[in-house]
């Protein structure tokens, strides 16, 4: 077989103006390698700048609020790069060329961001010679090379298409996340059995090269789909209230029901029942928002809070002191805050860098091995489940800051050892908070 279409079949890529450049290739290519044309090609994307977008501006592009001349000097950065492109709905006729304008805004902003990406995977120390990294950034280059070969989208079906296409891409992402912790376990598993030399699974937690780039890479991921689940979500028929992704009457109320809902369910099937919860506080209130991010967070934490009550307070439901959760806000309140109070036995003063880490889990290592096995949660073709352990994995504490950090939010957790933890979630109201995209 040619290395060029060795290279088309890893990737899916089959620009004509590249078929010569491949064919001369003249080495096979190599497991975890880029071939240097596409390394050329994903360096000079690399390079190019990236623009934040914010709930604000995802959910004023949605409605067609934009005016096409206006170009203010009131708008940020990125509202004037997006902004300019779309129309006003005044006229409904006006939403297919906002659609296109969307789809084109895409096509040049995602393939900058899975380049920087990309890089990032071939550079991380000893993460990047995991299979599961590899197989990660593969999907990365496919995705990349798939996007730069469109064309300009400047008609319906060309919209249409691209659609289709964007759609195939997100869900063969889906499982990214899993991926990369089952990345994060291999390499945990290698330094364990010092199959590496010069680390060691006491210090792993700490190697600050290594969680920063799993920052960088959750991070950059969200906003990747964030950008295109927005766009295929405005392409479907409309749900009242709805503006793509974003919901403008987002209940934390109702957010919370459902998560304490879903938690008890994983609860029940790990210990048998799950202590009751109360929600108190703001119950009313609505806002902007993305639901499904805002389930995840909470989610996670009530996970959290329900399985060190139910580990602190023994076998006995009975015993299970009731988890609080308080929604706080006000008209003049920066955040909507969310707390969420358990007398589950806290954390060690020793565990409270770790807990914030990618690579830390205080589950049992059964669990998070059967999780990495070919019949464990790993190969699920989404990245969250509700028939998933309890705890596994160890990022859902830092995945559920880099939520709530996307739109200008934050999580963060005060402990007694010995009595409980009180979790805070804070969420920016106004939603003007850019991404905060790293390089």
């Amino acid at each position: 077989m040619s290395i060029a279409r060795s290279l088309f079949r890893r990737y899916g890529y089959r620009h004509e103006k590249n078929v010569a450049l491949f064919s001369t290739l003249s080495h096979p290519v190599s497991s975890g390698s880029i071939p240097d044309e596409i390394s050329e090609l994903v360096h000079e994307y690399s390079q190019m700048s990236q623009t934040s977008v914010s709930l604000q501006t995802l959910t004023r592009t949605g409605r067609g609020e934009f005016p096409s001349n206006d170009t203010s000097s009131h708008h940020s950065k990125s509202e004037t790069y997006v902004s300019h492109r779309f129309p006003s709905l005044r006229n409904p006729q006006a939403w297919p060329e906002i659609l296109m304008q969307v789809a084109n805004f895409i096509r040049h902003e995602m393939p900058i961001r899975l380049a920087r990406r990309i890089k990032d995977l071939d550079n991380v120390p000893h993460l990047k010679d995991m299979s599961s990294v590899q197989a990660v950034k593969d999907i990365y280059i496919s995705s990349f090379l798939t996007l730069v070969r469109e064309p300009m989208i400047d008609s319906n079906a060309r919209e249409a298409l691209f659609a289709r296409k964007l759609d195939v891409l997100y869900e063969r992402h889906s499982s990214v996340l899993v991926q990369m912790a089952k990345g994060a376990y291999e390499l945990k598993d290698k330094i364990r059995k010092q199959q590496i030399s010069g680390l060691d699974v006491e210090s792993f937690e700490y190697v600050n090269e290594c969680h920063a780039f799993l920052d960088r890479f959750y991070m950059s991921r969200i906003g990747i789909r964030v950008l295109a689940g927005h766009y295929l979500a405005l392409r479907n028929p409309t749900v009242e209230g709805y503006i793509g992704l974003i919901y403008q009457y987002t209940s934390p109320y109702e957010i919370v029901k459902q998560a304490v809902a879903d938690a008890s369910y994983m609860c029940e099937n790990r210990f048998g029942s799950f202590p009751q919860v109360s929600i108190q506080g703001r119950l009313d209130l609505t806002f902007a928002y993305i639901p499904t991010q805002l389930h995840y967070i909470v989610l996670e934490l009530l996970k959290n809070a329900m399985r060190a009550t139910c580990e602190h307070h023994g076998s006995d439901p009975r015993k299970w002191p009731v988890i609080e959760v308080v929604i706080a806000d006000g008209h003049s309140n920066e955040d909507v805050v969310i707390k969420i109070s358990d007398e589950g036995g806290g954390i060690p003063r020793s565990n409270r860098r770790k807990i914030w880490s990618y690579l830390f889990t205080t589950a049992d290592p059964s669990i998070q091995s059967n999780l990495m096995t070919s019949g464990g949660q790993a190969q699920s073709p989404v990245d969250h489940s509700v028939n998933a352990p309890l705890a596994g994995l160890g990022y859902g504490l830092p995945i559920s800051k880099s939520y709530a950090r996307y739109f200008g939010g934050d999580v963060s957790l005060q402990s007694m050892e010995g009595y409980g933890s009180d979790a805070y979630v804070h969420l920016r109201r106004l939603g003007d908070s850019l991404e905060p995209l790293p390089m």
